[in-house]
Protein backbone atom coordinates (compact mmCIF):
# COMPACT_ATOMS: atom_id res chain seq x y z
CA UNK A 1 0.00 0.00 0.00
CA UNK A 2 1.01 3.65 -0.87
CA UNK A 3 1.30 6.12 2.41
CA UNK A 4 -1.31 7.85 0.57
CA UNK A 5 -3.72 5.00 0.65
CA UNK A 6 -2.41 4.20 4.26
CA UNK A 7 -3.39 8.04 4.96
CA UNK A 8 -6.60 7.73 3.35
CA UNK A 9 -7.95 4.39 5.00
CA UNK A 10 -6.50 5.81 8.62
CA UNK A 11 -9.16 8.87 7.99
CA UNK A 12 -11.63 6.93 6.55
CA UNK A 13 -11.62 5.03 9.83
CA UNK A 14 -11.53 8.32 12.16
CA UNK A 15 -14.80 9.88 10.14
CA UNK A 16 -16.38 6.26 10.42
CA UNK A 17 -15.74 6.09 14.68
CA UNK A 18 -16.28 9.50 14.67
CA UNK A 19 -19.94 9.00 13.20
CA UNK A 20 -20.37 5.93 15.57
CA UNK A 21 -19.91 8.28 19.02
CA UNK A 22 -22.55 11.13 17.58
CA UNK A 23 -24.65 8.15 17.27
CA UNK A 24 -24.69 6.81 20.43
CA UNK A 25 -24.75 10.15 21.93
CA UNK A 26 -27.87 11.15 19.81
CA UNK A 27 -29.62 7.93 20.84
CA UNK A 28 -28.89 8.34 24.66
CA UNK A 29 -30.54 12.08 24.28
CA UNK A 30 -33.60 10.36 22.73
CA UNK A 31 -34.21 7.87 25.23
CA UNK A 32 -33.29 10.27 28.18
CA UNK A 33 -36.25 12.65 26.27
CA UNK A 34 -38.14 9.64 26.02
CA UNK A 35 -38.22 8.78 29.76
CA UNK A 36 -38.86 12.29 31.04
CA UNK A 37 -41.84 12.55 28.22
CA UNK A 38 -43.00 8.72 29.97
CA UNK A 39 -42.91 10.13 33.71
CA UNK A 40 -44.48 13.90 32.81
CA UNK A 41 -47.31 11.82 31.25
CA UNK A 42 -48.03 9.23 34.53
CA UNK A 43 -47.26 12.45 36.96
CA UNK A 44 -50.53 14.03 34.33
CA UNK A 45 -52.83 11.04 34.80
CA UNK A 46 -51.30 10.66 38.67
CA UNK A 47 -52.72 14.02 38.90
CA UNK A 48 -55.89 13.71 37.32
CA UNK A 49 -56.62 10.26 39.21
CA UNK A 50 -56.61 11.73 42.47
CA UNK A 51 -58.52 15.16 41.94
Amino acid sequence: MTITAKVAAALCMLMALSSCANTIKGIGRDTANTVNATQNAGNRVANAASR
